[in-house]
């Protein structure tokens, strides 16, 4: 199971002078592209789910798929939720199954970016789950033009990053030195002066947002003044709508599996050229021989009711309960159950999903979770029992098998 904390992956770029990719995967072609050369580099990777690409299709519905793709990789795998818009679209992230955030403040006032992503991480560490903050403004939004989303270019100061990781705890931290997002106009000056400043200014790993247009050259410069993460969605695009055209002007058919046939090779190859100039191929072994497994825990409880309580009121009981404590950080999935046994000991059960150990306490504490079970659980519940399970995990070496190779487009 190497999907791994997201920190991890980051900190062990950081202290050893690469960068790990962070590939916008806006379907399952892009999923399966980046995932087929991380695995062929023997490279960790990031799995970006960028917000504004789920505008026009379910969220919900594509990060399970996601999640069993990181799950069964033979690389160290995290799954970042990019480029959010409210803490509230971090919650539903978390709950979604993401184990890193990213909500873009950076287009605030200074002290506002930091109230803001200061509640952020508290929300989210709670929970277990990275995140990463952004100072400075880039132009553009994540896998568009720069010049159709204008605004003028703020370069990221090192005393105010001082002060926004020192005071928001961000474990990671996005800068701008000259990029910007989407196709670039021109060619970018970046400012590797500042970024040596930033860098030690603050002891926390350097994100680059807008890396698609940079040169081999300016990429490696950029690691080595100290960038650990590269956020790269545009040129997977460009190269995936490339292969289309060509596909049209072929002539070999206009279906639509025809349009489709080598956009999932044509991701890979570019995802794998990246990994090749950032440094992180061949390291799949030793990041994932420091990284922590990440584990979903289950909140169970089992219990009976008096005699007098019908099936029809609990099960009104138990759908206020679930939608209540479907709002708390960190809940990913309730289910509810009845027993195929009636005459055992226990009559229902709650079975919750919790983003990780630490989410464990939010839920236990959390006012919703609280209220529902003084004025409504415990009124009805005569005898209960409540434990806590994570999934038993395998020894590391186990995680070094050959990947496996994903099946081709038919």
């Amino acid at each position: 199971m190497p999907l791994v904390h997201l920190a991890d992956i980051v900190n062990h770029a950081h202290r050893h002078n690469y960068a790990v990719g962070a590939f916008g995967v806006a379907n399952q072609d892009f999923l399966e592209g980046v995932m087929q050369a991380a695995e062929d580099s023997r490279a960790p990777v990031v799995l970006n789910l960028i917000a504004s690409h789920f505008s026009g299709h379910d969220f919900d519905l594509f990060v399970p798929s996601v999640v069993a793709v990181a799950r069964r990789a033979a690389v160290p795998v995290a799954i970042n939720f990019d480029h959010g818009t409210s803490q509230a679209s971090a919650v539903h992230a978390i709950a979604a199954g993401c184990n890193a955030v990213m909500v873009d403040t950076s287009m605030l006032p200074f002290s506002e970016n930091l109230r803001q992503t200061r509640d952020i991480v508290a929300m989210a560490h709670a929970c277990g789950i990275t995140v990463e903050g952004e100072l400075g403004y880039v132009p553009g939004v994540e896998g568009e033009s720069a010049e159709e989303h204008p605004g003028e270019l703020a370069y990221t100061s090192a005393v105010e990053a001082k002060a926004f990781v020192e005071r928001t705890g961000v474990d990671c931290l996005a800068v701008s030195v000259g990029t910007v997002h989407g196709r670039m106009k021109g060619t970018p000056k970046l400012d590797y002066n500042r970024l040596d400043k930033i860098r030690e200014a603050v002891d926390v790993p350097l994100v680059i947002h807008g890396g698609t247009g940079l040169s081999d050259e300016q990429f490696r410069r950029l690691i080595s003044h100290g960038i650990a993460k590269i956020n790269y969605y545009t040129g997977l695009a460009d190269v995936a709508g490339r292969r289309i055209r060509e596909n049209a002007a072929a002539n070999t058919g206009d279906s639509y599996s025809t349009l489709m046939t080598g956009v999932r090779e044509a991701v890979s190859e570019e995802t794998e050229r990246c990994i090749r100039i950032w440094g992180s191929g061949g390291r799949a072994a030793e990041v994932l021989a420091q990284c922590r497994p990440w584990q979903e825990v289950e909140h169970i409880v089992l219990y009976k009711t008096a005699n007098e309580t019908s099936d029809i009121e609990i099960a009104s009981i138990m759908r206020e309960g679930k939608a209540a404590m479907l709002t708390i950080p960190g809940v990913r999935n309730i289910r509810i159950g009845q027993a195929l046994q009636p005459d055992g000991k226990y009559h229902y059960c709650w079975s919750v999903t919790l983003s990780s150990q630490s989410a464990i306490e939010v839920f236990q504490n959390h006012a919703a979770q609280q209220s529902f079970a003084r004025k409504v659980f415990l009124s009805v519940a005569t005898e209960w029992i409540a434990l806590d399970f994570a999934e038993i995990q395998p020894p590391a070496a186990s995680f070094t098998a050959a990947p496996v190779k994903l099946a081709a487009r038919g």
